[in-house]
């Protein structure tokens, strides 16, 4: 299975203060943003200035901080996201781990994206690499289980 990091999630319950902690403060460079008027979120990734060529152009490792609109208080661990990782084959990378044992909580039914769970309860994100792939059995009905 080829693996590929790419970005680290946050989930910030103060924008502005996050944005000068990462970004004033700690010398990060925002690479992108998108904002979800519907899903009322923020998605805002930060690069290293010495990534920052990187980023634009490949996507180097990144840090993606989350902000839903509507919720300011995290506890007990909810605002750390997840790692993400791309990889080559969506479905062959999630049956090689089901073949090892490993639950996959968020079934990639979209062809793109997945979620996995490790021993520690660290969310891992695996995407497809490229455009999505068309959606296959067993995965496009396989049920949810759990939270990510």
């Amino acid at each position: 299975m080829s693996l590929r990091f790419l970005h680290t999630m946050i989930r910030v319950g103060d924008l502005d203060a996050a944005l000068d902690f990462f970004c004033d403060k700690l010398g990060l460079v925002q690479t992108k943003r998108y904002d979800s008027e519907q899903g009322r979120f923020s998605l805002i990734y930060l690069a290293a200035p010495y990534d920052l060529d990187r980023a634009k152009a490949e996507r180097a490792p990144e840090l993606e901080l989350t902000y839903n609109w509507d919720e300011d208080n995290y506890t007990g661990g909810r605002n750390f996201g997840h790692l993400a990782y791309e990889v080559d084959d969506i479905y062959a990378a999630c049956q090689r781990l089901m073949d090892k044992g490993v639950l996959i909580n968020r079934p990639p039914a979209d062809g793109h994206m997945a979620f996995i769970i490790s021993p520690d309860g660290i969310s891992i994100e695996l995407l497809q690499k490229g455009e999505s792939l068309a959606p296959q059995e067993p995965w496009a009905s396989m049920p949810k289980t759990g939270s990510w």
